[in-house]
């Protein structure tokens, strides 16, 4: 047994499941019998069997030489249950002889909880009439389904709930005739109950996988279908998108992405001369997997179940094998009256998820310290699929604005931790499910690519793919296999990026004709001590020069410093397109020059020269003002990503200095000046030559505006809700929704806030809710504040959501302290309603917290949870601690300087 781990016994191992579940409720206490048979591997004597179970009553358990013969079983002689560690033991008075195939057989009973986690009930609103047998109360229907990521299957049926303990699965649910049950196979058999309006539902064995991907639904489901366009094994496979029933025409953007991007996976590969694609089609796609009797299934499907209008759902989608879940707004979208952001979202989200079929599921981390396989990869290679059916969305220029700046934000605390890093037990695994395994892993995934080049990279991981098929890996494994498909020592190279915590600043000093070049660890506090400064990256420098800003040819930074001679000094930018995941410390004056030479810089250059400057004012390496005078030379930019860029590190100084009245009107006002001429260029109405970017771009400045007080803006806002409220849904166009509704609130009081309240509680658009939940956090009065959160916490809102009520509210500087008192007053009812589900309930805290910049605020903080049992979110109390400290030490160090910056070029008096 792995000595910094807690895991089972591993004298027993489990290679297929046969599931039965029956009595499903309709209400009342939600209970379900079902039993389950076990076959297993004795590898040594013993008198023990140990299992994982949650939340479950066990009735009885045997052990059997054969499956379906009583004769010469054993009955446990007693069972026991471990809370803390969520496990139950079956013991026997005999000794169990090591044999190749037994059975244990069990019958147990469990709920269908709240919880979305486990086997779960998720509630909706019904757009049409649906089947008789729905269970339902006055107001919402309800559906059934799964959510077993990272350690929950043990809620629902007894299991080795580790991701190393792979086996098949055998599934059969009784369910009412008049409903649809789906599971990750095609359906086997479908027969009559032994009650009366009743069927039961069994499906084809799975392929070999891990128990956090089984899944099984229940509901008033309809689907629409399309095939993929390359034939796999001579057939084009199937593609369903399943919804409850009025809501499945909204799944054409998802439909449409999915066929598209299973064929790009295998289309890439054939490119690249992989001979995997009929590896990758068939075996991630379990349908098309051999049936026990040795045939293809005749039926083969893909299928994108959706947790509905409402339903609840912790996660924004589960790749689980062949039944990938989707929360609603990752899934659906309508054309005609759909946020285009949505879009963006629904094509990446359907993208990531197909790629787990491959990474993560067909091969598996051996354990949870390394999920960075799975979501790292995933979203790699979900952005570069994206980037394929989209070029025009500029996906990279995306990527690096969100995707890498959020890393960089996490992975600059003290607090952080390694890409891959320990875990000693299940219980601890649903805190790194953050933006360290899926951000941070990415962006050292997209750095080595871009230096292996991205065909030698797929080479590697093809391999990596096909030594490990149905198996579990290990990140040593994968190094294995791109260094031999490069010839490159790429594990020496690249494990302190994954082993070490945090990441480099690359402090550049110039003289002429030549640039040195130190690395040290960054970090957003500053004053790194020598003890945390001893690790030397390896750092692709990725060097533009010269009058083109052409990429030079040089060796990557493999010590603490180094010296970069004939550098033409009329022009260089370190860290091309930014591909590699570090910072870049220039001298203030080469800022300065670059903001004349935007022309020779990608969009991804001028997003990582922002984001860079704005982390180093942050740390005291830089300055507020140097930052400010730097972003005031894109106020003739015309790209949403940059733009995207400039005003997010504007909100978060405005976020900051939020306290000092003086700084915080003067801030307003730069950020007036800076937005006004490209808002007025761009406008309230949408054309019909406008791409994807330009739509974005609308919105984000006009909500920037509206924000900072552009009166013509506030009063067209006004204005078109007023409309809008009258009846005239055209008035206020779908993607401007979020920046109208935001205006108005800020602008409006209770008034306006009764009136997006309405606007939530009548909606029928699929991000309708989502889009005024948010905006109703833009109240700027503590009273409505808790008001707002009263009513979040009243039942109107699904618990899947109140993240939007913290996250809103705890960035609203007029409200975020009225968020924290209502915390502690209402601690008790808090922990009760999301405690059930700690990803919940860490996301609500850590999104709320966080954007204090007080000291005073931060121990008070820490002061409230220090006699509190805080497993299960403890890291992100630490992520919100080190997160205010870093904003407040900001604050003090700067505060007086912006104040005389501002003052001197008349922003404030």
């Amino acid at each position: 047994m792995a000595s910094d781990r807690d895991i089972l016994p591993d004298d027993v191992k489990p290679t297929n499941y046969a599931i039965s579940l029956h009595d499903l409720p309709n209400g009342g206490d939600w209970s379900y019998n079902g039993t389950v048979d076990i076959d297993i591997e004795i590898r040594r004597e013993t008198q023990e069997i140990t299992l994982n179970t949650f939340e479950l009553k066990i009735h009885g358990g045997e052990l059997s030489s054969e499956q379906g013969k009583t004769e010469g079983s054993i009955k446990a002689s007693k069972i026991s249950y471990d809370e803390g560690s969520r496990r139950t033991t079956f013991a026997f008075d005999q000794k169990l002889a090591q044999s190749p195939k037994a059975v244990l057989s069990i019958k147990f009973s469990g709920i269908v909880n709240s919880h979305m986690a486990g086997f779960y009930r998720s509630k909706y609103k019904p757009v049409v009439e649906a089947a008789k047998s729905v269970p339902r109360d006055d107001e919402y229907h309800y559906m059934f389904s799964t959510q077993f990521e990272s350690s929950d299957a043990r809620r629902a049926f007894p299991c080795f709930d580790e991701p190393n303990l792979k086996a098949t699965f055998d599934f059969s649910i009784v369910i009412p005739e008049d409903q649809t049950a789906l599971s990750n196979m095609p359906e086997k058999d479908v027969k009559k109950g032994s009650k009366d309006g009743t069927k039961v539902v069994s499906f084809e064995r799975t392929p070999i996988m891990s128990t956090y991907l089984l899944a099984w639904a229940v509901g008033d489901f309809e689907y629409i279908e399309d095939f993929t366009r390359r034939k796999y094994n001579g057939k084009n496979l199937p593609v369903r998108v399943y919804t409850t029933r009025g809501l499945k025409e909204q799944g054409r953007l998802a439909l449409e992405s999915a066929h598209q991007v299973v064929d790009h996976f295998s289309e890439a590969c054939t490119t690249h001369t992989i001979q995997v694609a009929p590896l990758l089609t068939v075996t991630a796609l379990p349908h098309r997997l051999p049936a026990p009797q040795g045939r293809f299934a005749s039926s083969a499907r893909i299928f994108f179940p959706v947790l509905k209008q409402e339903a609840d759902f912790s996660h924004g989608a589960m790749e689980n094998w062949g039944l990938i879940t989707y929360r609603t707004t990752a899934v659906l979208y309508d054309e005609f009256a759909s946020d285009q952001k949505y879009k963006n979202r629904v094509v990446y989200v359907v993208a990531h998820e197909l790629a787990h079929q491959w990474f993560g599921n067909l091969v598996t981390m051996d354990w949870w310290n390394e999920l960075w396989l799975n979501e790292g990869f995933a979203t790699w290679v979900g952005w570069l699929a994206v980037d394929h059916l989209h070029p025009d969305w500029n996906v990279w220029g995306q990527f690096v604005t969100e995707s890498m700046q959020m890393a960089f934000q996490l992975d600059s605390l003290r607090t952080s931790h390694p890409i891959e890093v320990p875990v000693r037990d299940a219980l601890e695994v649903d805190q790194i499910f953050d933006h360290i395994s899926y951000l941070k892993g990415s962006s050292v995934i997209r750095m080595l690519s871009a230096h292996l080049t991205v065909d030698t990279f797929l080479l590697g991981v093809s391999n990596y793919l096909k030594a490990h098929k149905y198996g579990n890996a290990t990140t040593k494994d994968l190094w294995s296999a791109l260094s031999e498909a490069s010839g490159q020592d790429v594990n020496a190279f690249m494990e302190p990026w994954i082993r070490k915590i945090g990441f480099p600043v690359l402090t550049v000093a110039e003289e002429p004709g030549q640039i040195s070049v130190r690395q040290s660890r960054f970090l957003t506090a500053g004053n790194v001590k020598p003890e945390e400064d001893e690790t030397t990256w390896w750092i692709p420098l990725g060097l533009k020069t010269g009058p083109k800003a052409e990429i030079a040819n040089i060796d990557a930074l493999t010590t603490k410093e180094d010296t970069l001679r004939d550098i033409d000094d009329s022009f260089y930018k370190l860290n091309a397109n930014q591909t590699g995941f570090y910072r870049t410390n220039l001298p203030p004056e080469r800022l300065q020059r670059l903001a004349k030479d935007l022309d020779k810089l990608s969009v991804q250059d001028k997003i990582g020269l922002i984001g860079d400057a704005a982390a180093l004012m942050v740390s005291g390496d830089g300055t507020t003002s140097g930052v400010l005078a730097f972003v005031e030379g894109f106020k003739s930019e015309t790209n949403y990503l940059v733009w995207d860029q400039v005003v997010s590190t504007m909100t978060s100084i405005r976020s900051v200095f939020a306290d000092d009245v003086q700084v915080s009107k003067g801030l307003q006002k730069f950020t007036l000046q800076l937005v006004t001429a490209a808002t007025d260029k761009i406008g309230w109405d949408f054309n019909q030559t406008d791409d994807y970017l330009t739509g974005r771009l609308r919105a984000l400045l006009l909500y920037e505006a509206g924000a900072a007080g552009h009166e013509r803006v506030v009063s067209e806002a006004k204005s078109r809700f007023s409309k809008f409220q009258n009846g005239d849904k055209d008035a206020v166009h779908p993607s401007l929704r979020s920046a109208t509704f935001k205006i108005v609130v800020k602008q409006g009081g209770k008034e306006a806030f009764d009136a997006i309240k309405n606007v939530y509680l009548s909606t029928t658009s699929i991000d309708g809710k989502e889009i005024a939940l948010q905006a109703m956090g833009s109240v700027q009065t503590p009273e409505l504040a808790r008001e707002y959160l009263a009513w979040v916490f009243s039942g109107a809102v699904p618990v899947q959501d109140v993240h939007s009520a913290s996250h809103t509210l705890g960035s609203n500087p007029k409200t975020r302290l009225a968020l924290w008192q209502y915390i502690k007053e209402n601690w008790s009812m808090l922990r009760e309603k999301l405690g059930g589900n700690m990803v919940v309930l860490e996301r609500f805290l850590r999104t709320g917290l966080s954007k204090f910049a007080s000291f005073e605020v931060e121990k008070d903080i820490e002061a409230f949870f220090r006699d509190k049992d805080n497993k299960g979110y403890d890291r992100g109390l630490a992520v919100v601690s080190d997160t205010i400290k870093g904003n407040a030490r900001y604050k003090e160090n700067d505060l007086e300087r912006v104040r005389e910056w501002l003052k001197a070029r008349g922003y404030s008096e």
